[in-house]
């Protein structure tokens, strides 16, 4: 007898060499039918797998992990790679993953699938669904294995990757079979409900010196009402979709004469991230913090010093050679900003320093990941260190956090938590190694955020290479868990740099340098404001506030005298002078989510009023000029948030 300790903490006497899905069914014959996978000593494994020892496991549903629905969404790959290779015996199988949104299969076909084949494949996966097909696990050596996938290039280039001796398991259901790892359900008809979603292009291997293949992605659902959520899910993704949404509003573009990743900002675009860079930048200056501009290259030299270099230097653009320089565009502004403070010496009363820059940094992203504005090869940071003594670190980190609450205050943020990321210490060869430096930091770090009362939780592996840091992660209207702010505690870069500051007892001392950054990138956060809002940014930052409509070119000089009035109180304001019918210029005006619109016709002429229409509550009447520029200003000032 072995005993197993379940995930709530208690003990049960079993069989040696008990299967998981048999030690489920001695639990309750529910928790086996809806069992995916189980967690064995902390890995995954499939629910066929053998307990020969006292252990600890959790056992997996669709419901309960994301673990669960990727062994539920795995399971239906499969299903339809064997739909594609009944309909189309001649396609190749490469892979097919689950995600953490589903899944997807590639596939070396020779003509793109057309919507009438995915029709055709998700009918076929239905069928397969439907005839129950138990899935059973078998392993094979490796020589066996190439045997069996001989007719699946892609599948024997896999195997032969494999040790000689390493366990190469399969999972055959029916007529089909397929290299795979596991874990899988008990049989093909535990799949409920499945969707089609979308096809594409994709590399073999992710590599574009390799043949394109044709990606397949999906989703499947145990139920019909979540399927329809999901699906639901998706539409309203598509509808905040930042891409679509720039291009309606103008807000940004990209264009293949200029490249992949390098979107451009257009009028409207600029005023918003203008807007955003003097908002960011008048907090940090209260704070007093120094901006400054430096270089978007440097030296390698600089790289090698700083750590980034061997680090890094695959997601950094390739070196270029001027003279008896090698330059490179930077993908980070801290070691640049270690020689601003090495500049000169200071004195311990001069510290903190704060030094704060937007800056302009570069990534080598390949071109399949890049996307809009949220993943971009150039990107402008909100960056800031600040150099400060070790008796400054809890006082700086504080003011830090109080900065990214005041922020997320005033944009009305309000679901996101805090994430302590930490190395992962069997993993060393990501960071920079030295133990005691990582200990003393994450334990400063661990111990700060406990003193601020800060509910956290911990992330092994999250950590910057050179420290770990507190990550900001907010839950987006669509539900994705994303990184805006950041702030990180690093001993390392002063030690590289040999950063000193003259102490009271007249000798040199090492500072601390704290990494920050509030708003990220001005890109990313962009991206991520337009999905928050449709587009329907607050009125201080909309790039047009209010739109003029005169119902008639009688009205035009008395249009124009208002625009000036407002433009000279300092709200943004545009004239539409089109020889249009008003309520065409209204619902355009609304499509580009105009905060205000104000409609003269003769009667606001004789009256020195205004006709006002609000781009959430519609028609709200009529005004006098200077009453309504009050309330608008007013509201700019509020950073009332709709």
């Amino acid at each position: 007898m072995i005993k197993v300790v379940l995930k709530d903490g208690s003990t049960k006497e079993v069989k040696e060499g008990i299967s998981c899905l048999d030690l489920a069914k001695s639990i309750a014959e529910g928790l086996s039918r809806n069992m995916t996978a189980v967690v064995v000593d902390g890995e995954v494994k499939d629910l066929r797998y053998i307990l020969d020892k006292d252990c600890k496991i959790e056992i997996l549903t669709f419901d309960n992990s994301l673990d669960g629905k990727k062994a539920y969404w795995h399971t239906t790959s499969h299903i339809m790679a064997q739909a594609v290779k009944r309909l189309f015996p001649n396609v190749k199988l490469a892979i097919g993953p689950a995600i953490d949104s589903g899944f997807y299969y590639d596939f070396d076909t020779d003509t793109p699938f057309t919507d009438e084949d995915k029709l055709k494949i998700e009918e076929e996966m239905n069928k397969i669904i439907k005839e129950d097909l138990r899935i059973e696990r078998f392993t094979l050596s490796k020589k066996e294995a190439i045997e069996l996938m001989k007719d699946e290039p892609y599948k024997v280039e896999l195997i032969e990757e494999l040790e000689e001796g390493e366990e190469i398991s399969f999972y055959k259901q029916g007529d089909f079979t397929d290299l795979c790892a596991g874990p899988h359900l008990e049989s093909t008809g535990k799949v409920k409900k499945v969707k089609i979603l979308s096809s594409s292009g994709a590399y073999w291997r992710g590599s574009e010196k390799n043949k394109m293949l044709q990606r397949i992605y999906a989703i499947s659902f145990p139920k019909q009402s979540e399927l329809d959520e999901h699906l639901e899910a998706l539409e309203e993704a598509k509808q905040r979709d930042h891409r679509r949404i720039g291009k309606e509003l103008e807000l940004f573009m990209t264009h293949p004469l200029v490249g992949s990743g390098l979107p451009m900002y257009l009028p409207n675009g600029a005023v918003v991230r203008k807007l955003l860079e003097r908002y960011i930048q008048d907090k940090e200056v209260k704070l007093g913090y120094k901006h400054v501009y430096t270089p978007s290259m440097a030296n390698v030299a600089l790289y090698k010093t700083s750590g980034h270099w061997d680090h890094y230097k695959e997601d950094m653009f390739p070196v270029m050679k001027m003279d008896a320089e090698e330059l490179v565009l930077r993908p980070m502004n801290c070691p640049h900003h270690m020689l601003v403070y090495k500049n000169k010496m200071h004195s311990y009363r001069e510290l903190p320093i704060r030094i704060g820059e937007l800056a302009h940094d570069f990534r080598f992203e390949d071109s399949g990941s890049v996307c809009g504005l949220e993943r971009v090869r150039e990107m402008c940071q909100n960056d800031a260190h600040l150099f400060v003594r070790p008796d400054q670190i809890k006082e700086e980190f504080r003011k830090v956090v109080e900065l990214i609450l005041s922020v997320y205050k005033d944009f009305g943020f309000e679901n996101y938590s805090f994430r302590l990321s930490l190395r992962d210490k069997e993993n060393k060869e990501k960071y920079f190694d030295d133990d005691q430096m990582w200990d003393r930091a994450e334990s400063e770090l661990r111990e700060i955020l406990t003193e601020l009362d800060l509910d956290f939780y911990e992330a092994k592996g999250e950590a910057a290479f050179y420290g770990p840091k507190l990550d900001v992660q907010i839950k987006t209207a669509v539900g994705h868990d994303v990184t805006i702010s950041t702030c990180q505690l690093d001993f390392l870069l002063p030690e590289r740099f040999e950063l000193e500051y003259i102490g009271e007892d007249g000798l040199g001392h090492r500072p601390v340098v704290i990494h920050r950054a509030i708003l990220g990138t001005f890109d990313r956060f962009l991206a991520f404001l337009i999905e928050e809002t449709k587009g329907a940014f607050p009125m201080w930052l909309s790039p047009v506030q209010v739109k003029i409509l005169p119902i008639s070119d009688n009205q035009l000089d008395y249009c124009k005298k208002i625009q000036i009035e407002l433009t000279e109180k300092g709200i943004r304001t545009d004239l539409d002078d089109r020889n249009e019918k008003i309520g065409y210029k209204i619902r355009e005006a609304q499509m580009e989510k105009v905060p205000y619109m104000l409609v003269v016709g003769e009667k606001e002429v004789e009256n020195n009023s205004v006709g006002v229409r609000s781009r959430k509550l519609g028609d709200i009447g009529q005004m006098k000029v200077d009453e309504f520029t009050s309330k608008a200003l007013e509201e700019i000032e509020s950073f009332k948030i709709d």
